[in-house]
């Protein structure tokens, strides 16, 4: 396959180019001022990568490089599959449990991060007895997942009473073969009913359908790095769904059509955190761990998202106890919530 460049704005990168080009030549510089410099170019250059529209496939950038380059996409046939939330299993983060980031109207995108992590030694990803202590469990094994609300009915539902869309992106980590990660979205019907799945839709034998867009490969990055690593999700009606995943200096990207869903029509709240590798498993982090997570909206306006508790809608979860959810204004309007153990 011939790869093709898309362009994003220079922007960002000449403006952090020139803060970094300023303290490094015009003043001392010590060892904290120059990572802070790194961090804040680094910054920009995410921003703007997250901001660009590439056209339906997938697609790899490196920092500092402004071009991002499109590579093959791999069809996905996955090990195990995440799973929807058990309303009332009493886990700690995830399942139900999360902060969610709601948006004064409908949710374009959403970014979510890590800007404090302090403590992580050691993860492992374990089976929940509720779920029949399913997963791809072991150390080092997680997922970062970015998701809808599952409130709204759009014509994927083909007329099914009481059925609704559900989207994931997702970060997971040896999700198709063991050493390497996995970026896709996942498609889910939900309350389909009992009749058959439509067309490129498996059933999950509880009512439910579920498919996936196409899978780019990333490294599986120790969990120890979390603070280095983004996960977004984006949708456009009549255009493209796109999951975005950074782990610092890399950047990997897959669109597919909105299409599929229709997820543009009714996303109006937003689920991110680290949980754990698919089928209703758990992350268990070493103790002390203290977590800060981000979700940052795109919804047209500057307003403040709203905290809304107890509204995630994964399966998976962590075993980290959740703290105060904050909310910020402005060109880029935030929730940000504390966790730890």
């Amino acid at each position: 396959m011939t790869r093709s460049k898309v362009r994003y704005s220079h922007c960002a990168m000449h403006i952090a180019a020139a803060a970094l080009l300023s303290i490094c030549c015009f003043q001392p510089v010590s060892v904290g001022q120059t990572a802070d410099a790194d961090a804040a170019a680094r910054e920009a250059w995410r921003s703007a990568i997250f901001n660009t529209d590439l056209g339906e496939g997938c697609f790899q950038a490196s920092y500092p490089d402004t071009v991002w380059l499109q590579v093959e996409c791999k069809p996905l046939h996955p090990r195990v599959h995440t799973v929807v939330h058990k309303p009332g299993m009493g886990m700690v983060a995830g399942n139900g449990d999360d902060y969610v980031a709601q948006s004064s109207g409908l949710t374009s995108a959403a970014l979510g991060s890590f800007p404090t992590v302090t403590g992580v030694k050691s993860e492992k990803s374990v089976g929940v007895a509720e779920y029949g202590d399913g997963g791809i469990l072991g150390a080092n094994e997680y997922s970062l997942q970015l998701n809808t609300n599952f409130t709204g009915t759009t014509a994927a539902c083909d007329g099914h009473s009481g059925c609704v869309v559900w989207q994931q992106f997702i970060y997971a980590t040896d999700y198709v073969t063991e050493g390497k990660a996995a970026v896709f979205m996942q498609y889910w019907l939900i309350d389909w009913g009992s009749s058959g799945c439509p067309s490129g839709f498996g059933s999950d034998g509880e009512g439910d359908c579920y498919g996936n867009s196409s899978y780019i490969s990333a490294p599986d990055v120790n969990p120890t790095s979390l603070a280095s690593l983004s996960l977004s999700g984006a949708s456009a009606s009549g255009g493209n769904d796109t999951v975005k995943f950074t782990d610092g200096g890399t950047a990997y990207s897959v669109s597919g059509k909105d299409s599929v869903l229709d997820i543009s029509k009714v996303w109006k709240q937003s689920e991110f955190n680290v949980v754990g590798d698919a089928g209703g498993s758990r992350a268990d982090f070493n103790e002390p761990v203290s977590i800060t997570v981000k979700v940052a909206l795109t919804d047209g306006s500057t307003s403040a998202p709203t905290c809304v508790a107890d509204a995630g809608t994964t399966g998976e979860s962590n075993n980290l106890d959740l703290g105060n959810c904050s909310t910020t204004s402005g060109s880029s309007p935030y929730i940000e919530f504390s966790e730890s153990n």
